[in-house]
């Protein structure tokens, strides 16, 4: 079970349709990346790395991601939480939350 934290209660909106892809790793730690046009048709971002017990690692969300369509952003979504939860990109200073515009 995931514990929520501020930043995907931000991003969240039950009447948007969204694409997600989530994976879990050997260790436990676990991501969940969603992606979503706005009703102004902005591809918008969500980015949650979580650990084994659930603990937010960190939450990110791309109000906008200018000239990407779903399938692009999710890509680029799923690669960059391969990496955080890998240890080939550090995790922000800022988690668990972190906003990004």
């Amino acid at each position: 079970m995931r514990i929520r934290e501020e930043t995907y209660w931000q991003w969240a909106d039950a009447q948007l349709h969204s694409r997600s892809h989530e994976e879990a790793l050997s260790d436990g730690t676990h991501f969940d990346v969603q992606v979503r046009l706005s009703r102004l048709g902005a591809t918008q971002l969500f980015l949650g790395l979580y650990a084994r017990d659930g603990q937010a690692l960190l939450e990110e969300y791309y109000p906008a991601r200018p000239g990407e369509t779903m399938t692009r952003a999710l890509v680029w979504g799923v690669d960059r939480a391969r990496a955080l939860a890998t240890g080939a990109l550090p995790l922000p200073s800022q988690a668990p939350q972190r906003l990004q515009a």
